[in-house]
């Protein structure tokens, strides 16, 4: 089991990214929402240049502001940097849509979207439509050192669904996941993708293909609850942002959630539907993966943040994630709040990293 950090980007926190690298992590996945965090490419140019071993790529980038070939050409510019240690992870952009008031990506589009950079990112030619209109395009100065398409740039496709989990099976090289930390959670993704491996006539070896997903890790002290106020300032932002997700589901869809959110579900909507509807999705993500603004932290059950993230004592988030390698996991990346974010770094890095 490999442990990542996934960032917050922020242009001036790069010491993040290289204290993870000496610790021991392998992969800094930086975010991309463009109404909420700095731009993830300058802060992988940054770390680039200030690291030499941690993996580094998008956390994943956002396919519906950026057409294609942008995004081929803005990560190997950083395969320039750090040849070999680069990485694309691309999504719809839930949240960074959402928190414009648009939904993300269609998934017949980002199908498409996903046949058009797959060429592109290699360095070869492919077709591109841009406003009706297709031509067959490529990087025309990619051996003049402006950008670096070898070694090859893996791709990450992120998938919630099983739809979306069918992209990654025909697109691309691993999956960035978002599930519970349940290792059987595990065989509703690989049914998915290789459903849609299969359709594409290509075949996933599951040894060589990056199974990742997004939670956070809080170890507690001995006979600490895992909902004391100190595990909640360590990863309460990582459990509220289930229910932004939610709440989105909710307006766009119809989707009554379930599970630990559905116990808080009526007075958390009370607090959202406060703000006026033109700008409530503006509110809905209010602090995103970053902070608990004071009037949600109530909603930090023990069942919201034990059905979102990990928290137990050392051995027992050493037992669980080795479950999770079992069931066919191969990655944890962490987000932490981002105020204690370093200290969740260091725990994790030295109490858990080296077991697992």
């Amino acid at each position: 089991m490999d442990l990542g950090i996934c960032v917050a980007s922020k242009i001036d926190d790069i010491d993040y990214v290289v204290r993870a690298e000496e610790l021991g992590y392998t992969h800094a996945w930086l975010a991309d929402s463009h109404m909420i965090w700095s731009d993830p490419y300058a802060c992988l140019a940054l770390a680039a240049d200030r690291t030499t071993r941690i993996r580094l790529g998008t956390g994943v980038a956002v396919a519906a502001t950026r057409p294609a070939p942008v995004t081929a050409a803005s990560i190997a510019t950083i395969n320039r940097l750090a040849p070999g240690r680069t990485f694309l992870g691309i999504g719809t952009g839930n949240t960074a849509m959402r928190v414009m008031g648009h939904k993300p990506m269609p998934i017949a589009e980002f199908d498409r979207y996903l046949t058009e950079l797959r060429p592109l990112l290699a360095g070869e030619e492919g077709p591109f439509t841009w406003r009706g209109r297709t031509s067959p395009i490529r990087h025309i100065m990619a051996d003049d050192g402006f950008v670096d398409f070898r070694p090859a740039i893996p791709l990450y496709v992120s998938g919630f669904g099983p739809r979306s989990l069918g992209l990654a099976g025909r697109h691309g090289d691993g999956a960035v996941l978002s599930i519970p930390p349940d290792p059987a959670f595990m065989d509703r993704v690989w049914g998915p993708v290789e459903r849609g491996a299969t359709e594409a006539g290509r075949t996933i070896d599951r040894g060589a293909y990056l199974t990742c997903s997004l939670t956070t890790i809080v170890v507690t002290e001995p006979g600490e609850p895992t909902d004391s106020e100190r595990v909640k300032d360590l990863c309460g932002a990582f459990a509220i942002a289930s229910l932004h997700y939610s709440y989105d589901q909710f307006r766009n869809y119809g989707r009554e959630p379930t599970g630990p959110v559905a116990a808080v579900w009526e007075d958390y909507r009370a607090v959202v539907e406060q703000v006026e509807g033109e700008r409530r999705h503006q509110r809905v993500h209010a602090g995103h993966n970053c902070w608990v603004l004071p009037e949600e932290r109530r909603f930090l059950t023990r069942e919201l943040i034990e059905g979102t993230c990990i928290v137990g004592t050392r051995d027992e988030v050493i037992e669980r994630l080795r479950a999770l390698d079992d069931a066919g996991l191969d990655q944890v990346m962490i987000l932490p709040p981002f105020d204690p974010r370093f200290e969740v770094l260091e725990t994790v890095g030295t109490e858990i990293l080296p077991y697992v």
